[in-house]
């Protein structure tokens, strides 16, 4: 492992003398069980409260049901509605059996108006039954790292095994606003889908209210049972730092999430570390023609920092020690780790250049090469 190089101690200077001052404020109060704030693109947590108490989620278990959905099939698959599908209780869009929409259309349902009936179609269609689906949610969910959180069911109807927390439902929504498809549908005011048998279509409003009143607001799911109570998980992008925010059991919940999202604009700016193409540092290299071999970045690294955070930043470069010739660009070569608090950002470097190998045996073998090569062009000129 190598310490930061001067090319990172350099940019780190920079990042300092040029960080504006954003407007500070208290975190904020909310009347939420459960609460949190997180930005998308690392995972920082910019706010928290009981954010690892176990609680019911309600229909924001529907952001699981889409990515699995969106990750698993096609927009234009055909899906036909079961009897079962049909007729499961609570909020819909007044499916039929036997009604054919595609899933792009039931997708819609599921995330505008929160159709339970549009969520076990869905679920019936990629896990052919909902137990299926339901192993698939959990699976998915400890990929992502939702290690709290379990899920029996595709739309939320309470049950007492099926639950979550603020911060694993956060890193869930995170993970769903990275997906371009689910992002679109999640901002969509309003979309319209066929009503089989009726002679008009189904208007779809979404029920985020802050779609229509906040800011830069982009998403993602409201949820309510007698037992759970209100939830919402909810997005907003400005200045290129997009947020989530998750509150449990809230009565206030649009209110209380934008008070959550404003902190986290207010007190937090996405900052750029690093540019992609930029040179991080360098590494020896054995048996080259060169002594050392660049290292670089293949992406931009930015990271969510308050006032006077830049200065409190870890930067490590991670590698073996050395290289051995041939070496080819682009070839990963290690890391290079931020952290900040309990946040670890951690991306890889690249070689930046190709590097020939220099031994005895390789020289050989290229002396013979050109031999041949000559040799041929004499024969086949």
């Amino acid at each position: 492992m190598k310490k930061m190089t001067i090319n990172i101690i350099i940019s780190l200077a920079l990042i300092v003398l040029s960080f504006p001052i954003p407007s500070l404020c208290a975190p904020p109060e909310n009347s939420a069980k459960a609460a949190i704030v997180m930005e998308v693109e690392t995972g920082r947590v910019l706010y928290e409260k009981n954010a690892h108490e176990k609680l019911p989620m309600a229909s924001t278990t529907k952001i699981m049901t889409a990515i699995l959905a969106i990750e698993n099939s096609n927009l234009s698959d055909i899906i036909t509605v079961s009897p079962r599908a049909s007729g499961i209780e609570g909020s819909s869009i007044y499916l039929a059996a036997g009604e054919k929409l595609t899933l792009k259309q039931l997708l819609y349902g599921l995330m505008l108006r929160s159709g339970n009936d549009a969520a076990y179609a869905i679920a019936e269609h990629i896990g052919k039954s909902i137990e299926n689906f339901a192993d698939m949610m959990n699976k998915k969910a400890r990929e992502i790292g939702a290690m709290n959180t379990n899920f029996v069911n595709p739309h939320g109807l309470h049950h007492k095994d099926h639950y979550t927390t603020a911060y694993d439902l956060a890193l869930i929504s995170a993970y769903a606003m990275r997906n371009p498809v689910f992002r679109e549908i999640v901002s969509t005011k309003y979309y319209k889908i066929p009503w089989e048998g009726q002679p008009w279509d189904r208007v779809l409003m979404n029920k985020n209210a802050l779609l229509w009143n906040y800011e830069g607001a982009n998403g993602i799911k409201t949820g309510y049972t007698k037992a759970a109570r209100r939830c919402l998980a909810s997005a907003a992008l400005r200045n290129n730092m997009q947020l989530v925010a998750v509150v449990l059991d809230c009565q206030p919940w649009f209110d209380d999430s934008a008070a959550l999202l404003d902190y986290g604009f207010s007190h937090y700016e996405m900052k750029k570390l690093f540019e992609k193409g930029e040179i991080v540092g360098e590494i020896p290299v054995k048996n080259g023609f060169q002594k050392t071999v660049e290292l670089m970045l293949k992406e931009d690294i930015s990271v969510p920092l308050s006032e006077g955070e830049a200065e409190k930043l870890q930067i490590t470069l991670k590698h073996p020690g050395f290289l051995k010739a041939p070496i080819e660009k682009g070839t990963k070569v290690g890391t290079i780790e931020i952290v900040i608090d309990n946040t670890k950002i951690s991306k890889n470097v690249y070689a930046a250049s190709n590097v020939k190998e220099n031994t005895f045996p390789s020289n050989l073998r290229n002396i013979i090469n050109q031999w041949v090569a000559k040799a041929r062009k004499k024969l086949w000129p």
